[in-house]
């Protein structure tokens, strides 16, 4: 009890200005205050980090569908593979769909685009960005909804006429000409993100099936919605035939992701170096409190004082500034996070981030991180000066100062 009582009573005496060692305060003060900024724009970076990630994620599984059956070979996706699939799995939602590319002309502009053949009543249970736009909208043979970018371009209204080439031919005489059909514009639809906006339109089945000359109950492939797509797609290459694959969203943007995932990590690290650099702070105002008490802590230990009891004082002096730190960074984090994502303090470019409003979602592995990781490196820093207090020589020092 005597033991946690000296410690106790000598922390308290070191946390205090001393007016002989100003600098010690203010070096203590700055050690303070660089942890906290550094835990709390450590906080608050991460939560835009992960806000935007989750913001992509989102845009690329609606546009892009939980899973995918495509065609491994020139056989197409046929009606009986898609009622093999409803019955293994009658949890999952299907839309087949014929997809091909084309060029858009209007007047003397010509654009590439990719045109989808679906069912809409399939489609729009799975596609809730289409779902938003399209609505009650009655969607006949040779209508066509568009992105928005398409619209724009293209200045279309309401039964308007676009012209789409598509990529096959057709023979006349001594050549080929493209196929070309005239769509009937009846909508379009806003992803938040330009690479659809500009390229994705969407037509019924019927249509393209006849413009391409498809057979009956035949498809390009299926898309596929599933709430657990990880699990889903181990379970469905298993019961496909050696004909048909299936590809997941993450795996058609891997890369992207990978990049993500890179640029998080490499920001946590280099956030994590301001904390680091602070905690320089607590080491030199440790070890200058340490040499400014030499004399005090030698007459501490004639008197009886343990070697445990002064490397504690200091362990816990560190700790102390070192944790205030982090508890304040964590408050100043947590409010910052809920002040940009109450008020518009930031306002973002819709057409280049697919948001207008500052994303911001702070998970729990990474809140874990950032204050197990501060932790370590305030506890680190406090040992290394409560250690060499420890090791004054006592004799040397009383007959010296």
């Amino acid at each position: 009890m005597q033991k946690k009582t000296l410690s106790r009573y000598l922390v308290k005496k070191y946390l205090r200005f001393d007016k002989s060692q100003p600098f010690i305060t203010v070096s203590a003060f700055l050690a303070f205050l660089g942890v906290c900024v550094g835990v709390m724009v450590l906080i608050v970076a991460m939560a835009i980090m992960n806000g935007f990630d989750k913001e992509f994620e989102t845009k690329l599984f609606t546009m892009n569908y939980p899973l995918s059956i495509y065609s491994r070979t020139f056989q197409k996706v046929s009606q009986q593979d898609l009622d093999n699939l409803k019955k293994e799995f009658p949890k999952l939602k299907y839309s087949p769909y014929i997809s091909s590319q084309v060029i858009t002309k209007k007047g003397s502009k010509l654009e590439g685009g990719l045109l989808f053949g679906v069912n809409f009543k399939n489609e729009l249970k799975i596609n809730s960005v289409l779902k938003s736009f399209v609505k009650d909208k009655r969607i006949g043979k040779y209508n066509l909804i568009v992105g928005k970018e398409i619209k724009d371009r293209n200045f279309l209204e309401d039964n308007d006429k676009l012209t789409l080439i598509f990529t096959s031919s057709d023979p006349t005489g001594f050549s080929l000409i493209p196929k070309m059909k005239r769509f009937t514009y009846k909508g379009y639809f806003e992803s938040g993100l330009i690479a659809y906006d500009k390229v994705y339109m969407y037509t019924t089945l019927e249509s393209i099936r006849k413009i391409l000359r498809y057979k009956k109950d035949t498809f390009d492939g299926i898309h596929i919605y599933s709430d657990e797509p990880f699990t889903d797609i181990v379970k469905i290459k298993k019961v496909l035939p050696q004909n048909l694959g299936v590809i997941g969203w993450w795996q058609m943007n891997g890369n992207f992701f990978s990049a993500l995932k890179l640029e998080k990590r490499s920001l946590f690290i280099v956030l994590m170096l301001i904390i680091l650099i602070a905690s320089l702070n607590i080491i030199s105002s440790l070890l200058m409190t340490v040499m400014s008490r030499r004399k005090e802590i030698a007459l501490l230990f004639s008197l009886g004082a343990t070697k445990k009891e002064i490397k504690n004082t200091f362990f816990s002096l560190g700790a102390i500034i070192g944790g205030g730190g982090i508890i304040m960074g964590i408050i100043l984090g947590l409010a910052s996070i809920y002040v940009l994502g109450s008020f518009d303090i930031i306002s973002l470019p819709a057409d280049v981030y697919g948001t207008s409003k500052l994303p911001l979602d702070l998970s729990l592995t990474d809140f874990t991180m950032i204050v197990v990781g501060s932790i370590f490196i305030v506890l680190f820093s406090s040992y290394y000066p409560s250690y060499k207090a420890t090791k004054i020589n006592v004799l040397d020092t009383l007959r010296n100062e």
